[in-house]
């Protein structure tokens, strides 16, 4: 626990066992490892003052981190971002630029179509697409784990439905 105003003492212990988890929560919503590194940064500071038991440290970063960068995508924050580093982005060798055209857009459509999905499903289907069970997902939620598997299943059927609804505007 943290002491009035200092950094919990068991931080860097956390750090050192959850940063690939957190960075690999984030990039899984935001596509590009600097910017998830910026989350997990921006997570660790908010874990570093809060008191939240060890025990839990997992299932509160993870959902930190899946708010976060939802967070990101919904404040448009990440376009510019984006844009400022698309000049300076490593060469990617493809075998048709077409199809990386295709790819990037088709993220960028899912990564945005995921922005306005309810938060709750969203959060629940990026956790368990990130590799944590249903039990981990509940406990991070504080749902019922029996609940897990409709909430993600709900959140996929929006995502589709999203991912329809803006394709057939576009």
């Amino acid at each position: 626990m943290a002491d009035s105003g200092g950094v919990r003492p068991d931080l860097a212990e956390v750090f050192r066992r959850e940063y690939r988890r957190v960075v690999g929560v984030a990039a899984r919503v935001l596509g590009s490892r600097d910017q998830a590194e910026d989350v997990a940064q921006e997570v660790f500071l908010s874990f570093g003052r809060s008191s939240v038991p060890d025990g839990e440290a997992r299932g509160w970063l993870s959902v930190a981190a899946a708010h976060t960068a939802l967070n990101l995508i919904r404040s448009g924050r990440r376009r510019a971002s984006r844009e400022e580093t698309a000049a300076v982005a490593e060469p990617v060798v493809v075998g048709d630029v077409a199809d990386a055209v295709v790819v990037t857009e088709e993220r960028g459509r899912v990564r945005a179509a995921l922005g306005r999905l309810p938060r709750k499903q969203a959060v629940a289907l990026v956790l368990r697409h990130s590799g944590l069970s249903y039990a981990e997902v509940a406990a991070a939620l504080d749902m019922s784990p029996g609940s897990v598997g409709t909430t993600v299943r709900r959140a996929e059927t929006a995502l589709r439905e999203e991912l329809n609804r803006h394709a057939s505007s576009g």
